[in-house]
């Protein structure tokens, strides 16, 4: 019995160690891929996105270090802030991600720009800014500064999505941008990658639920509901329903389907009943199987 249980604990300690090693390799890569993104794109044509590295870029242009370094200093004190709010767990894979970055970011920043193509800068800026930190947003990471700080903010407004306060943060450092560079060009292309950041990365995280929710009143729910099971293998709820008029009974139908899978549902109901009544409406994010976890997409 105590070998037995010694065995699992033996599995259960490798599988430990294997997920925390995968977590750190995929931190790595996304540091990396963030690093691409400041100092291959937006660093060196003069643009400050947001969040701590905008602060830092636009802090190396009157200061005599560079963006990383200055990525570095300025997460120490915001990383204190994480260990007092969330514990070492999360503080530790935040560390070593801030680190990894400042590290890329000075390694890279010799090349110069990838593209002297300001809009394409902005674009691939934002985008691999985006990618990077919804990666490192799902594996329970953060690349520390105004992540961290929108962690702690997401805690007392949970409604409010992830891409959208960095939104509003990251307007502040733009706008502090164009002051500091004078230039109102920089500063609206870091506003368009800003914007680019925020919908990538809330598709990151979020996904896309390309779902219709339907609510279905018809004589005939219980045929309508057997073919949606049977044909297209969609779950199927009934909500108890009285007509106000008529003051008949009714089991009205409610359910979520692909958005690909829509007009199979409608060409259902519309052979069981043509004179139903049927509201189609975007389910603008769904939980549950066959869709998302809320634990593991809320972040």
């Amino acid at each position: 019995m105590e070998q037995g249980n010694h065995r699992k604990f033996e599995k259960k300690f490798k599988k430990s160690k294997t997920e925390l090693l995968k977590k750190y390799i995929i931190i790595s890569v996304a540091a990396f891929v963030y690093a691409a993104g400041v100092s291959l794109f937006t660093d060196p044509n003069d643009m400050a996105p947001g969040g701590v590295t905008g602060i830092s870029i636009i802090l190396s242009r009157v200061l005599p270090m560079s963006t990383g370094t200055l990525i570095m200093l300025i997460n120490i004190p915001i990383l204190v802030f994480g260990v007092w709010k969330f514990g070492m767990g999360l503080t530790i894979s935040s560390i070593y991600a801030t680190a990894l970055i400042s590290v890329f970011t000075n390694l890279l920043a010799p090349f110069g720009a990838a593209t002297d193509d300001i809009l394409l800068a902005a674009l691939a800026g934002g985008v691999l800014i985006a990618v990077s930190v919804g990666t490192i947003f799902r594996v329970g990471a953060t690349t520390g500064g105004v992540d961290i700080i929108i962690k702690a903010l997401r805690l007392k407004f949970p409604h409010m999505k992830t891409g959208k306060i960095f939104f509003i943060m990251d307007a502040m450092v733009v706008t502090l941008s164009g002051i500091v560079f004078q230039d109102i060009n920089a500063a609206l292309y870091a506003a368009i990658s800003a914007t680019c950041t925020s919908l990538v990365m809330d598709l990151v995280l979020y996904g896309r639920d390309e779902a219709r929710l339907l609510y279905i009143i018809s004589g005939k729910s219980e045929q309508i509901a057997q073919r949606l099971l049977e044909d297209i293998d969609i779950g199927v709820t009934y909500i108890n329903g009285q007509g106000a008029y008529s003051g008949d009974n009714k089991k009205v139908i409610m359910c979520v389907v692909k958005k690909a899978v829509s007009p199979q549902a409608e060409e259902i109901v519309r052979q069981e009943d043509a004179n139903s009544f049927m509201i189609i409406t975007n389910a603008t994010e769904v939980f549950g199987e066959g869709y998302k976890s809320y634990f593991s997409e809320r972040i």
